[in-house]
């Protein structure tokens, strides 16, 4: 038995990736999980996988741009396992290449996904958490805004966006009753590099990735040790990065 052990954890972003490999961590932990995403044809392949491993998991579409989709997200964790302890908000896209660009719609797409994603969750999860007496945001943040490279700039700003509002929020709810944790992932082999839009600035991130990222399942380690703290404990930040990154 562990602090994972019958938890109940949503997670976005969980078709590939960090969020799947967290799924089948925590469930084979004890946790159930609620795996969200666009994909529902990859989510129902792990879910079935967990299932046969005698884990508890179920599924549900969704856009973490749309905020109905959230509040639906979150409520069907509760409906389906009696409540939500940890929302993994996971869901992110890397629009690289040289602000002069002015690619206004990658911006926005950004935006849209990484900061107003987060928010949704944040404005979904917290009635619930509210109802229960506790609750855990872990959230997936980067080292990209750790370290300000070019043609990451708004990106980075999208990241950094986000640790300052669960900053913000972590100073409002002192509390006991929320936790806050920002996991920043440095290179990890995940399909990020799928939303880079210049051909060959994906080519030469994926290159990166083969070349000396580490296995999401990295993070998912550092995920469950957030959440199975006592719950006078709170982890705030973790970084995560190969030891060869500059």
């Amino acid at each position: 038995m562990t602090n994972i052990d019958g938890k109940v954890v949503a997670i976005t972003g969980a078709s590939s990736g960090i969020g799947e490999a967290t799924a089948r961590h925590l469930a084979e932990r004890g946790a159930a999980v609620v795996l969200g995403a666009r994909r529902v044809d990859r989510l129902q392949t792990i879910v079935d996988d967990i299932r046969a491993s005698g884990g508890r998991a179920d599924l549900r579409a969704v856009d973490v741009t749309q905020r109905a989709d959230l509040v639906a997200f979150v409520d069907h964790g509760v409906e389906t396992f009696g409540r939500v302890d940890v929302l993994v908000s996971n869901a992110g896209i890397a629009k690289i290449g040289p602000m002069e660009d002015l690619d206004v719609d990658a911006w926005s797409a950004m935006i849209d996904v990484n900061v107003s994603g987060v928010l949704n969750g944040i404005a979904a999860a917290m009635p619930v958490f509210r109802r229960q007496g506790h609750g855990h945001l872990v959230t997936t943040v980067s080292t990209s805004g750790l370290k300000i490279v070019p043609t990451q700039a708004v990106y980075a700003g999208t990241k950094n966006a986000v640790r300052t509002l669960l900053e913000g929020l972590r100073q409002e709810s002192t509390d006991g009753m929320l936790r806050t944790t920002s996991i920043n992932p440095g290179y990890v082999r995940t399909e990020l590099a799928d939303s880079v839009d210049d051909p060959e600035t994906r080519e030469a991130v994926r290159r990166s990735m083969e070349h000396f990222a580490i296995a999401p399942e990295a993070v998912a380690r550092a995920i469950a040790f957030a959440i199975e703290q006592p719950a006078d404990v709170e982890i705030g930040d973790i970084t995560v990065r190969p030891t060869v990154q500059g």
